[in-house]
């Protein structure tokens, strides 16, 4: 069974492109997976057709064989745009090799430990303020709005929601994120205690509306040095947070704000491969690792967490991406027993389904894990080429 060809595919997403990856070998049986370019990572379409041509030809079973041929040509940036690549082919791979077995992908890693995943709500309002009419949903212009969409959080079943920074100029709520260039902040990220302020009137907000019983998490991004994380934390103590999370690449400023919090710390979804996240776990730097499947593919993710189990670690599966993603995402957390819980994107386009043969199924806060052959998902096509991405 041998792979026939590679090809890339962009689907619009609204203010993003879906991306997919169709590997179909000479037997006729297709492998789909998904990926991303819209988070600074333009060129990953590039990077899968550069090693398409070192894949065609190969077995498409030999899932890690592929990857071992595919590593050795781009170990000098392994962890880049690279990884990336790499993770969309062998995702595709896997749902090949799943399919001609004729089982679903979590059934070749020892099966389900779980039937349901556990998953937040994760943008907690972010669509309703920067793209209601995109999204065809109602605008949030006020915290009494927060105080109501945390009540229907809580009503469909959801155990936690993660919200990102917000200001308010009195009229409507503004973005805020200078850690990727939004808003007066950059490139100094110093503490700024007007983001500190707004960030604790969102979790009052929410707070009003659910009560306790809804977990709250924030997302810190790279919006700070460790001065303005080590500030934030200390006054984010008294909200008792399922926990704070933070996109940080030194491992040791990691760990001094580990040592100086009782605010429960999760990172990593940045991260590449066991190498990346070695350092982190050594020095026990986080309460839970975020790691990316789509990034860093089905295989690499089984091993970071295999790994983060060795230091009493559990994990979540970083994941904002279309149906198929869900998928991916999905049957890793039903495999691994060290699952914390999955992030979910509540909010998105209306005709985010029209892509997929399958939706994802969430009941009550769980998603519902397919035993469909594969990773219980395909890409329509020809809604694909219907909507193409023109960005």
């Amino acid at each position: 069974m041998k792979i026939r060809s590679i090809e890339t595919l962009q689907a619009d997403g609204g203010n993003r492109p879906l991306s997919f990856v169709k590997v179909t070998t000479e037997s006729g049986i297709i492998g789909w997976s998904e990926y991303t370019e819209a988070v600074g990572n333009a060129g990953t379409r590039c990077a899968i057709e550069r090693l398409a041509t070192l894949l065609i030809g190969q077995q498409a079973d030999r899932v890690e064989w592929a990857m071992a041929i595919a590593y050795t040509k781009t170990i000098p940036v392994w962890n880049g745009i690279a990884a990336h690549a790499r993770a969309a082919i062998s995702n595709a791979l896997l749902d090949i090799a799943a399919k001609a077995a004729g089982v679903p992908v979590h059934a070749m890693f020892g099966g389900k430990v779980r039937d349901t995943v556990p998953v937040y709500w994760t943008h907690f309002c972010g669509p309703r303020i920067h793209n209601p009419d995109l999204c065809n949903l109602p605008e949030i212009r006020s915290y009494e709005q927060i105080s109501e969409l945390a009540v229907e959080a809580k009503e469909r079943g959801f155990s936690a929601v993660k919200m990102n920074i917000f200001l308010h100029d009195g009229n409507r709520f503004i973005p805020k994120s200078p850690g990727h260039g939004v808003g007066n902040g950059f490139p100094a990220l110093n503490p700024d205690p007007e983001m500190f302020a707004a960030l604790e009137r969102q979790l009052e907000a929410i707070r009003k509306g659910a009560g306790d019983d809804l977990g709250l998490m924030v997302d810190l991004n790279f919006n700070f040095k460790r001065e303005g994380f080590k500030q934030l934390l200390r006054r984010l103590e008294k909200w008792d947070l399922f926990w704070a999370e933070l996109d940080i690449y030194d491992p040791g400023t990691m760990q001094s704000l580990q040592n100086q919090t009782t605010v429960p710390l999760a990172g990593g979804e940045s991260i590449i491969g066991r190498r990346g996240f070695r350092p982190y776990f050594e020095k026990y730097v986080y309460d839970t690792a975020v790691v990316d499947v789509i990034w860093n593919g089905f295989l690499e993710s089984y091993k970071i967490a295999s790994m983060a189990e060795t230091y009493e670690l559990n994990v979540a599966p970083h994941n904002f991406y279309g149906c198929l993603a869900d998928h991916i995402s999905g049957h890793f957390a039903a495999v691994i027993p060290n699952l914390k819980i999955m992030e979910y994107e509540v909010d998105d386009i209306p005709w985010r389904t029209e892509f997929f043969s399958h939706e994802t199924v969430i009941k009550d806060g769980q998603m519902i894990i397919p035993d469909r052959p594969g990773w219980g998902v395909d890409v329509i096509e020809e809604a694909v080429l219907a909507r193409p991405w023109k960005g």
